[in-house]
């Protein structure tokens, strides 16, 4: 396995300004950032990044961006995103993406709280969003406006928004920086090397789901030690593809579209569009691939609808290959390798079979795969196994800069999350809270008078709120979040997410929420699957074609109460779900249920079903 000592060698001295100035040198006419495939694609080399930046850092600095403020960007994944935060960097500023979804309320916490110099908006429906709140914001000095047609429009936002001192065009910007950059080139590579591995690199904050979001300080330590992890622990091949579609608000997407490929010198292609994210794919064929367990399960559920269609006699032919890849998938996860005639069958089959399943997918070069930010359940890997597809549960947090545990491909074990990340120490406190120490620990809380405040204990360990344990081998199975526990009235600790992810299992249920704290017993509320529970009625010739019209259709509740009494069979007795109910609606992170990496809200859960849930207990009795 990579030692710790290697990740170290590979990472040390890493700043982005360095990478950037490097790839620009070096791989000058090579893609660094692609936005959409084919002939509507477009293209920007690492060399037209790098002036493009140089541009962008003079062009804020003008605007009254300085070393220490803090810049927020409320842009989707577009080349434009990557220039700024890069070009904020290079002026020693502190660079955050806040989540597309955020409310007027929320995005009045993250701006006032951060103090925020700086806004970057990319168009209309974000100026009208941000409007409440940037007057009230003491410390701004400008708004940069990525979609300079904003301001052709009509109307009194934009009306009002033109007579602003503070408002600056992108496109302005970033030509008036670029004169800057032409009368001194070398003030780009001043400011990247004045940077330290230790200055912050950005700020993220923190999903929200027990509280207030934090603003998560990490450095260019931090990110580029978990890049050079990644790219050590998974290799690739030179200059590697990657596709970007998670919120650059996300720990996970920022490592792996924004530092790593800086680390690599790789190529992102940007797919803004989740509902475009399965022809990207099959588009780009990327190299490595990273997916929240809901994604995974989505892909899982297609891929069975597949097989489900396929003829007879094909589809036998598949499941025994499927079969030989699982078997192969199992034994590795022992830490054993198949013997040769098995090994010889698997390659068969591989060639022959499973390597069209993956074309189909798009992975058939993914030579990294993950799956993190919340526990994916084991059968959904070892499907994924039987494809040839092993995908590498990770754990970790913002504040460990992501992934602080990962399994290997050398060394995996399924419905754990892991070893630790070469670098990182792991224990356990007595209550079963994960504690964490290394050089993946963000360096601390931005406060409100602008300090960066650490939160670990007088030897360097972070308290994770994740409850876990440690087999034998130091593999790390997490049970819960330790603010998730659930306390029964009878005085029984019941770690709901166990008990979801069975029910999430089924392609009918896309979330459940387990409920039963301070209460006689667990019950849950579920939603339909909003893809694939409409392909699932309709498969079995029912008329209802929505989700709404499906949870109250006999057919479909049944299914439901099987899902439930299966999962059941897999819980003990204080873990098992009593009494459950299947809601009309879907939870999104618009209608606040779910937080923008799809975690339950569950405090907003109990609120806006308290009527449902209040029906689950009544007289006491399931």
């Amino acid at each position: 396995m990579i030692t710790a000592e290697q990740v170290h060698r590979g990472a040390d001295g890493c700043t982005v300004g360095g990478l950037l100035r490097r790839n620009a040198e070096r791989h000058a006419d090579r893609p660094a950032l692609s936005t959409g495939t084919g002939e509507a694609g477009t293209t920007v080399t690492w060399a037209q990044l790098y002036e493009r930046v140089a541009a962008a850092m003079h062009g804020l600095s003008a605007a009254g961006l300085r070393h220490g403020d803090r810049m927020l960007i409320d842009v989707s994944s577009r080349p434009e995103h990557w220039v700024v935060d890069h070009a904020a960097v290079h002026l020693g500023a502190i660079p955050c993406t806040a989540y597309q979804s955020l409310s007027t309320d929320q995005i009045r916490h993250v701006a006032t709280h951060s103090a925020a110099t700086v806004v970057v908006l990319e168009g209309a429906d974000q100026l009208a969003r941000w409007r409440p709140v940037l007057d009230t914001l003491t410390t701004l000095r400008s708004i940069v406006l990525i979609d300079d047609a904003t301001l052709d429009g009509a109307g009194p936002d934009t009306a009002r928004f033109r007579g602003d001192h503070r408002l600056a065009s992108y496109s302005d910007l970033l030509a008036g920086g670029a004169e800057l950059h032409r009368a001194d080139p070398d003030a780009v590579r001043r400011a990247g090397d004045e940077r330290s591995p230790d200055d912050p690199v950005t700020m993220i904050y923190t999903s929200g789901t027990t509280g207030d979001p934090k603003g998560v300080v990490l450095t260019h330590r931090n990110v580029f030690h978990q890049a050079a992890a990644q790219e050590l622990v998974q290799p690739g091949p030179p200059h590697p593809r990657q596709v970007a579609y998670l919120p650059l608000a996300h720990v996970a997407e920022r490592v792996l579209s924004m530092y790593l490929p800086l680390f690599n010198a790789g190529h992102v292609t940007v797919c803004p569009d989740p509902a475009q994210l399965a022809p990207t794919l099959r588009e780009v064929r990327p190299h490595g691939f990273f997916g929240v367990p809901r994604v995974w399960e989505k892909f899982a559920a297609a891929v069975q609808g597949a097989l489900a269609a396929l003829p007879e006699e094909r589809r036998a032919a598949v499941e025994a290959a499927r079969d030989t890849a699982t078997r192969v998938y199992a034994l590795r996860a022992r830490g054993a390798e198949p013997d040769a005639d098995l090994a010889a069958e698997f390659d068969r089959v591989d060639r022959t079979v499973l390597r069209e399943l993956r074309e189909q997918l798009g992975l058939a070069e993914a030579v990294r795969l993950g799956s993190g930010a919340a526990p994916i359940p084991a059968e959904v890997l070892e499907f994924f196994g039987g494809l040839g597809l092993p995908i590498m549960e990770v754990w970790g947090l913002s504040e460990t800069t992501g992934a602080a545990t990962t399994n290997f491909p050398d060394g995996y074990r399924p419905g754990t999350v892991g070893l630790p990340t070469p670098g990182m120490e792991i224990r356990t406190a007595d209550d079963g809270e994960v504690l964490v120490r290394g050089p993946l620990v963000f360096a601390g809380y931005l406060d409100t008078d602008g300090r960066v405040v650490p939160d670990v204990d007088e030897r360097g360990w972070l308290a994770t709120g994740d409850v876990g344990t440690l087999d034998d081998d130091g593999y790390l199975t997490i049970t819960d979040r330790k603010k998730e526990l659930l306390i029964t009235a009878g005085g029984k600790n019941v770690a709901p997410s166990r008990a979801e992810g069975l029910l999430r299992r089924h392609p009918l249920i896309g979330h459940a929420a387990v409920i039963g704290d301070r209460r006689p017993y667990v019950t849950a509320l579920v939603t339909l699957d909003e893809e694939s529970a409409p392909a699932w009625a309709a498969a079995r010739g029912l008329e209802a074609d929505d989700v709404a019209a499906l949870a109250s259709d006999p057919t479909v509740l049944a299914e439901v109460a099987d899902a439930v009494r299966a999962a059941n069979t897999e819980l003990s007795r204080p873990e098992q779900i009593k009494a459950h109910r299947v809601l009309g609606g879907v939870w999104t992170p618009e209608t606040g249920e779910l937080t923008p990496t799809m975690k339950l809200k569950r405090r907003v859960i109990e609120h806006n079903h308290a009527d449902e849930i209040a029906a689950l207990y009544a007289d006491d009795a399931p």
